[in-house]
């Protein structure tokens, strides 16, 4: 569903919100808000999404300035569509900036209560982030499974040489998100989780899709808390049968290395799962079982989607533009050798790779609005006030066109990184797909290091067609908007040999 489709199912199924929108408190805190369109009654600026929101920002943003104010139904929102200020207040005011904006779907399961993702920012945040970043995004430890990240680009690789022989197209997308998963589940469980040949693990993956539509979903009860008890589109439903199945997997897989180490008193550390079950033995406190399945509940929810349309976005730029997949070829070739495989250590001397890697997240940010965020207190920014509750967005796919920024923003110029110093680490905020400051996204290490070298692997082992004959100019490069930013429509092109 659509914003302009929710909206029509807001005022045709919900007339008796007018009786109850008249019992809202009509706060009037327009001195000092930053600017913005005028608000209809009920609604407020809902019509103004449409069906692609980060582009109808982007162009309000043209209007009325680079941090605006709107009011969609009940929630005041604020929009940054401006580096500067995106500094402002992600680094120099961050704490004020750093709660976050709970979507209705994710109280399925209370899920937001125990996510490393939702959780303010508390002592109890603070010692999952710790524990995440020291058993899953530390150096040595993504040193010590590059291994496991190897073996599953080969299996992609396999895959496509199977597709080549027989002369099928590879849905590059679909690809990606089965490494993507099969690399997390590997580092954290020592198995895979979407093998195509096993139906149980066709489900898994589609368990995970299915979570990302439902969460990407425009939800009227995120528009109208009042009615947050009602779930009127049964999102909220859906996302619990979601959770729930997903949540038993992990139970599941979590009771039997439990009993596989009670019965060879193994308190090793083999896996991710094995450090945090040794961190929850040696302190309850510090991190208990539900915080154990609910961060691998995020971890493969946002680790898989995000990868994999991160590196379809990035094959389709290349494959659209002839002379760009020359150079990438050329730089491969003469770096490393053609047809050979692309290790993580050979990144580093990859710098049009590199460049094709970020010029890729500037124009196709994973998330377009990063994860929303909110106010807990009156804030002042660019001397506009920010009232208590709003919810705050970063429009990093503003922020990735503006001409201001970027030379030719609509065009995908990776020569424009070349000799640059410009980062997605969220040092650069002119370049922020991950975010930036303490919220920034925890799984920053790890993308990095998968995304260059499946696509740098896909490009050195294969030539690649476009199914159904079509030229790369005659290409697609249509979005979708969601949780995170899709193709419209999948890339799918058949591998060939040199």
């Amino acid at each position: 569903m659509d914003f302009p489709s929710l909206v029509l199912y807001l005022l045709i199924t919900l007339p008796f919100i007018f009786s109850i929108w008249s019992l809202i408190k009509r706060t009037k805190t327009k001195q000092n808000l930053p600017p913005g369109p005028w608000p209809l009654p009920l609604i407020g600026n809902l019509l103004k999404l449409g069906d692609q929101p980060h582009k109808s920002l982007t162009k309000l943003a043209k209007i009325h300035g680079p941090i605006i104010a709107l009011k969609l139904g009940q929630v005041t929102t604020i929009v940054i569509s401006s580096s500067i200020i995106a500094k402002e207040a992600l680094q120099k005011q961050d704490l004020a900036f750093s709660s976050r904006s709970v979507p209705n779907a994710l109280h399925a399961h209370d899920h937001y209560r125990y996510s490393i993702v939702w959780l303010p920012v508390s002592d109890r945040w603070r010692s999952l982030r710790k524990i995440f970043n020291s058993v899953i995004s530390a150096n040595n430890r993504l040193d010590s499974n590059q291994y496991l990240r190897r073996k599953k680009v080969d299996e992609l690789l396999v895959y496509a040489s199977k597709c080549c022989e027989k002369g099928e197209a590879v849905d590059v997308g679909r690809a990606a998100f089965t490494t993507s998963l099969n690399i997390l589940s590997n580092t954290v469980f020592s198995l895979d989780l979407a093998d195509p040949s096993e139906e149980s693990s066709r489900q898994f993956k589609d368990l995970i899709w299915n979570i990302m539509e439902e969460a990407g979903k425009p939800n009227a009860v995120d528009y109208f808390p009042i009615l947050s008890k009602v779930d009127l589109q049964g999102i909220r439903r859906r996302m619990t049968v979601h959770f729930g199945k997903v949540l038993e997997l992990f139970g599941t897989l979590i009771d039997e290395r439990l009993e596989s180490r009670r019965s060879h008193k193994i308190n090793g550390e083999n896996d991710v799962l094995d450090a945090l079950l040794n961190i929850s033995e040696g302190n309850n406190e510090e991190i208990d079982r539900t915080h154990i399945e609910r961060l691998f509940v995020d971890l493969f929810a946002a680790g898989t989607d995000t990868t994999s349309s991160t590196i379809e976005w990035a094959m389709a730029e290349v494959l659209h533009d002839p002379n760009i997949l020359e150079k990438a070829k050329m730089e491969l070739e003469k770096t490393i050798g053609k047809g050979k495989k692309v290790e993580e250590s050979d990144v580093a001397r990859l710098p049009y790779l590199q460049a094709i890697m970020k010029e890729t997240m500037r124009k196709h940010p994973p998330v377009p609005f990063l994860i929303p965020r909110k106010v807990d207190t009156d804030v002042e920014i660019s001397g506009y006030k920010i009232p208590k509750g709003s919810q705050v967005l970063v429009n990093v796919w503003a922020i990735g066109r503006d001409p201001s920024l970027w030379d030719s923003p609509t065009l995908f110029k990776p020569e424009r990184f070349l000799g640059s110093e410009i980062d997605v680490k969220g040092r650069d905020f002119e370049l922020i797909p991950f975010g930036a400051g303490r919220r920034i996204c925890p799984g920053l290490a790890l993308a990095v290091r998968i995304v260059p070298v499946v696509v740098g692997s896909l490009l050195n082992s294969f030539d690649w067609k476009f199914e159904g004959g079509i030229l790369p100019k005659e290409l697609d490069m249509d979005e979708k908007f969601g949780i995170t930013l899709q193709r419209a429509n999948p890339l799918r092109v058949v591998p060939f040999r040199f």
